[in-house]
């Protein structure tokens, strides 16, 4: 007899909009349909949301997802009690909240690869926080390819149809340059042709992003896209992956422009992320290419602003989880 994936989802920041998100997402019956929800974190945070918003969800906490029910009138909830004080300080980040943080994403880590669930999905960390917190990376895409040994990954945020994957990510611009080479490139070509079959597209047509403006005008403006993204894509092409540009990125993601490719590689994170979020911002899903395990995360970030003031949209984290379950079935995970 068949079973619904296991999600874990993590938490979050716990003094961010993780914790609420998360309580509003379990709440909610269609990610009760699609999977079996298991939240890592601190059942401390998730009562103190439950009572702001008035909510009459009730979780269960487990030691270990064999322990789990799966009621979805009581959703589970793997505890780990490493909050540092009984009352959040919603808001008010901090070191030990950034620990904490990390800690339910290795936790989830840990649960994948070991098979005691089928996928995760994350709920927002602060990546300034990160790094003044002594973290040796600036946000989980990195974490989670190190901990899966992850040779060629690569960061894609996805609505309903608009996809695109970036060649750099959590770098300064001024050095983003350096990093697109012949290699980078035709190595993600390659990544993004074998992963769209997962989306249900076998066949992806990838529009490129130039780096520099107007495509560099014939080498007027830079030289990256004559001498390291052109032979990448012509390489690519000879491998019979259907890849076309470089276009200049002003142009590129236009509506018009977007009827004719199923993805696009962007060379920096701001020339890919603000076409896609301006369009589907809180309904985009982050995806993490080339993994040994399924991840999806929310597209925004901890919103320390809001957090603990129950205004806190959940929309990311319900496609995100509820793509991570699609994700589990496409990949031909065994469930019995």
């Amino acid at each position: 007899m068949s079973r619904k994936p296991v999600i874990a989802i993590t938490m979050g920041d716990p003094v961010g909009i993780g914790p609420e998100i998360v309580s509003k997402a379990i709440s909610d019956l269609e990610i009760h349909r699609v999977c079996s929800p298991l939240v890592i974190g601190d059942a401390l945070a998730i009562e103190q949301v439950s009572a702001y918003l008035d909510s009459e969800v009730r979780i269960r906490t487990v030691n270990e997802p064999k322990d789990c029910l799966f009621e979805e009138d009581s959703p589970e909830f793997l505890h780990l009690g490493n909050l540092p004080h009984s009352e959040i300080p919603w808001g008010r980040p901090g070191p030990a909240y950034c620990k904490a943080a990390i800690e339910y994403v290795e936790a989830a880590i840990d649960l994948c690869l070991a098979g005691a669930v089928d996928g995760m999905t994350t709920a927002p960390v602060n990546k300034g926080e990160l790094v003044k917190a002594g973290f040796m990376f600036t946000g989980h895409t990195e974490l989670l390819a190190q901990r899966t040994a992850a040779q060629e990954y690569a960061m894609m945020l996805a609505s309903e149809d608009f996809r695109v994957v970036l060649a750099t990510t959590h770098i300064p611009l001024a050095e983003v340059a350096p990093f697109i080479n012949k290699d980078r490139i035709l190595s993600l070509l390659r990544l993004i042709n074998r992963s769209m079959p997962l989306f249900d597209i076998d066949r992806p047509r990838i529009g490129v992003a130039a780096l520099n403006p107007h495509a560099s005008d014939d080498g007027a403006m830079g030289e990256e896209e004559e001498r390291e993204i052109i032979p990448a894509i012509e390489k690519a092409v000879s491998e019979e992956i259907d890849v076309y540009g470089p276009y200049p990125a002003d142009t590129l993601f236009t509506p018009s422009s977007r009827e004719h490719y199923d993805v696009f590689l962007a060379m920096y994170h701001d020339q890919g992320l603000i076409p896609l979020k301006s369009q589907s911002f809180l309904n985009a899903v982050n995806v993490t290419l080339g993994l040994p395990i399924i991840r999806t995360s929310v597209d925004h970030g901890t919103a320390y602003d809001i957090a603990g003031k129950g205004e806190a949209n959940p929309s990311s984290l319900l496609n995100a989880v509820k793509l991570a379950a699609k994700l589990v079935g496409a990949r031909g995970k065994d469930v019995e």
